[in-house]
């Protein structure tokens, strides 16, 4: 789960990069959008390189959510399927109940956003603000609509937090946390990871949508 995990915060990393080109311009925006089906050629076809991308992603997110799958069972046999107590929780039974809700939940709402994503801007299936050749005029005309802005923001606080908990536990597993210290270290890299992202991805549709980008 930890390495699939790391393989989708570089990819998110990635893509919030590639994001933020919008504010170099149209002419910027679309020139790295069309350099990214180019990489490889003539060793590799035309989007070649996108669609191993692709698939290591798709394996990433198989392998993510199948070891979550069965992380929960364990979790849900070891508890023996039910609560067996009544009395209030303490706090650490509050917090593992904190990130298992946002981890699942996240993890639903960000599936979801994936799939209209794609039907969004990659296929131009749905298409709110109107269809475009241009990369950057898909961004655009999809971020003037102000209920696809909050549905987005929605997704990105989703994987804000889906991030936060998912960074320290990778970090934990990889054998970070050693220490009190260590343990301080892992929740500020993860809070910062997670905000970085997230604020990374908020930056382009909100200053689209309040005409600081056009």
């Amino acid at each position: 789960m930890a390495v699939s995990g790391i393989v989708l915060i570089g990819y998110l990393l990635a893509h919030m990069y590639g994001n933020l080109k919008v504010f170099a311009g149209q002419a910027a925006f679309d020139e790295y959008a069309h350099h990214l089906r180019t990489i490889g050629e003539p060793v590799l076809p035309h989007t070649g390189l996108l669609w191993v991308i692709r698939v290591v992603l798709l394996v990433a997110v198989v392998a993510h959510a199948y070891a979550a799958f069965k992380l929960w069972k364990r979790n849900h046999h070891g508890r023996g399927g039910a609560k067996r107590y009544h009395a209030p929780r303490a706090a650490r039974g509050v917090q593992r109940s904190y990130s298992s809700f946002t981890l699942r939940w996240g993890g639903i709402i960000i599936a979801l956003f994936v799939v209209f994503h794609l039907l969004n801007f990659t296929w131009q299936v749905i298409t709110p603000g109107g269809a475009s050749a241009s990369p950057y005029e898909r961004v655009v005309n999809g971020f003037s609509v102000w209920w696809l802005v909050v549905a987005y923001t929605i997704a990105m606080l989703a994987v804000g937090f889906h991030l936060r908990h998912g960074t320290w536990s990778a970090l934990t597993t990889l054998g970070a946390n050693t220490s009190t210290v260590a343990r301080h270290r892992l929740n500020l890299i993860a809070y910062v990871v997670a905000g970085v992202v997230t604020v990374g991805f908020l930056l382009p549709p909100f200053s689209i949508l309040f005409g600081l980008v056009r």
